[in-house]
């Protein structure tokens, strides 16, 4: 379920802190939104923070990331009274106020406040209505979320039947920021023209990344790209051979295929490839690998992720790939990034690779989506 279907009957009214008298503020006039890529910040009651509906708030937006070696969280969230709220507070780049009709506190007739008699009436007259969302309202490149409700109990129920939409609106929300910045500077040379004209398939790759293996086969290729920097080692491959039948896209295959992949062509030390060839961890039960189907550029798909280790155990990460078949070319393409940076937090470095691969496309499929798109002109 997508975020706008639920605003679909909503039509609210709300008297934003930081308009003028004359209505919002143009977004040439707001400043940047503030704030880390991941971070967020909750406006509620504190006393309501700290009880069921404030656990389900948590639950949903603090919810722990699959498929990395230590945990982490979805988005770092910090809670705010709304009495403590002030200009710099309120330009975050995700903020979420909650409140419920049924409170009497401070802090929650603060955030009323926020809404017109009119909208009011419309959350007591429709149990259905409990969001509303808007972007840049107080700064620019920012995301707001409105979750309320007639009562309390009314609230937490829908969170718990929406938290998936609720957590895509704002993972969407970051995936389109990193996509703007990884991509507006300058372009590596020639690494698209490569894949282009010998592997029938383009991927927009941010600069920095270096083309390591090159192989052409045929029917089947290899590219590997990397990007060494002090604290990390990102590194996106693309591979490809002639599809057979449905069961490639089977969990135990898609890691058989990887780790002969790995075997043959990723190393922790070229040096001994024998001991510290590249392997899908599958030995850890808390940190199992994940696949899941879905649609990739019109084309059937499964996306897996989940943990990589080197032969010898002297390395490994997480790593997020996506199987898929372009039936013009009857070719099964799998593309992967996988980061070595012990210690370090790994979330955004798995955001960064799904948008890289997002950039994914074959020649042919491209092709077919710009006739589409001439023939709808």
């Amino acid at each position: 379920m997508k975020i706008k279907s639920l605003l679909s009957s909503l039509v609210l009214i709300l008297l934003i802190f930081s308009c003028s008298s004359d209505g919002k503020k143009s977004d040439g006039l707001l400043p940047p939104a503030s704030g880390s890529p991941g971070e967020m910040i909750v406006v509620m009651d504190s006393a309501q923070w700290k009880n069921v509906l404030g656990r389900e708030v948590r639950e949903t937006f603090q919810a722990e990331v699959q498929g990395l070696p230590r945990e982490e969280r979805m988005f770092k969230i910090n809670q705010v009274n709304p009495a403590r709220m002030s200009n710099l507070l309120r330009q975050v780049r995700n903020l979420v106020f909650v409140v419920t009709l049924d409170d009497n506190s401070p802090g929650s007739r603060r955030i009323r406040n926020y809404f017109t008699k009119e909208s009011l009436d419309k959350i007591r007259q429709d149990d259905d209505l409990f969001v509303y969302t808007s972007e840049n309202e107080f700064a620019k490149g920012q995301q707001v979320m409105y979750l309320f409700g007639k009562t309390e109990s009314q609230l937490i129920r829908h969170i718990r039947d929406n938290r998936t939409a609720l957590q895509n609106f704002f993972n969407n929300a970051e995936f389109s920021r990193l996509q703007s910045n990884i991509f507006k500077g300058k372009k590596p040379t020639g690494l698209t023209e490569v894949l282009e004209k010998e592997h029938d398939c383009t991927m927009k790759l941010p600069f920095g990344y270096q083309l390591v293996v090159n192989e052409d086969n045929g029917s089947s290729g290899f590219v590997w790209f990397r990007q060494m920097n002090d604290d990390n080692d990102k590194n996106i491959y693309i591979t490809y051979r002639p599809y057979r039948s449905e069961k490639m896209f089977d969990k135990d295959n898609l890691i058989s295929l990887r780790d002969s992949i790995a075997k043959n062509q990723l190393f922790g030390d070229p040096d001994k490839p024998e001991t510290s060839y590249v392997l899908t961890e599958t030995a850890v039960p808390f940190i199992p690998v994940q696949v899941q189907q879905l649609t990739f550029k019109d084309m059937y798909a499964k996306k897996m992720k989940g943990l990589w280790k080197t032969r010898n155990n002297s390395m490994g990460g997480p790593f997020v790939s996506y199987g898929m078949v372009d039936e013009e070319l009857n070719r099964f393409y799998y593309i992967e990034g996988f980061v070595y940076s012990p210690g370090e937090n790994q979330r955004e470095y798995m955001r960064e690779f799904d948008v890289i691969l997002h950039s994914f496309n074959t020649l042919t499929a491209s092709a077919s989506d710009e006739e589409e798109a001439s023939a709808g002109e």
